[in-house]
């Protein structure tokens, strides 16, 4: 798990809290970049740090290793209805089943941390209070996502990589961002 400057934290939850709520009577942070460069361990921070909010992981929305050019389908039943005060769905992916597990049902709080790649997604703009941009050297986000998915994650890293990577130039991801953070922390 990487280092946190807990100045990011604050930089973040500051500049959510100075803003309207955007996400119906809450606030949404979108928490994205590259697989492995630190968004889990950010939004986790920043959940424990501001009572009442709650986190959302992409990796749950999304239909397997191919699955991010369809994700804005699982966003959108998941923030349109939060946005009008109502509860929010989406379908939770089992990687171990590869297929579609249980409902989740997301109530309406006053900070949701929405993290992971895609999160930034233009479907998500005009709920988002901030976007967060995540990044890393290639390298160690390579050695993190192994030690955290294992050896099964190494054949698709380049697949996902590239996946990614069309991604965020489709969705302008990093140049929409409001703050940028360096996740390399200590590695």
């Amino acid at each position: 798990m990487p280092d946190l400057d807990p100045t990011d934290v604050s930089r973040v939850l500051d500049l959510a809290l100075s803003r309207p709520p955007s996400l119906g009577p809450g606030r949404l942070v979108c928490v994205d970049g590259p697989a492995g460069s630190g968004k889990t361990t950010l939004a986790e921070a920043l959940v424990r740090r501001q009572p009442g909010a709650a986190a959302v992981h992409m990796d749950d929305l999304f239909e397997g290793w191919d699955g991010l050019p369809t994700v804005d389908r699982q966003l959108g039943t998941l923030l349109s209805p939060l946005a009008q005060g109502l509860e929010g769905r989406y379908r939770r992916w089992d990687w171990h089943a590869s297929s579609w597990g249980e409902q989740v049902t997301v109530r309406p709080v006053p900070l949701l941390v929405v993290e992971g790649v895609g999160s930034g997604s233009l479907v998500a703009e005009p709920f988002t209070t901030v976007l967060v941009w995540v990044e890393a050297p290639y390298d160690l986000r390579m050695r993190r996502g192994i030690a955290r998915d294992g050896d099964d994650f190494a054949p698709f890293w380049e697949r996902w990589a590239a996946a990614e990577a069309l991604h965020f130039a489709t969705h302008r991801t990093r140049e929409r961002a409001d703050l940028v953070v360096n996740g390399a922390g200590s590695g």
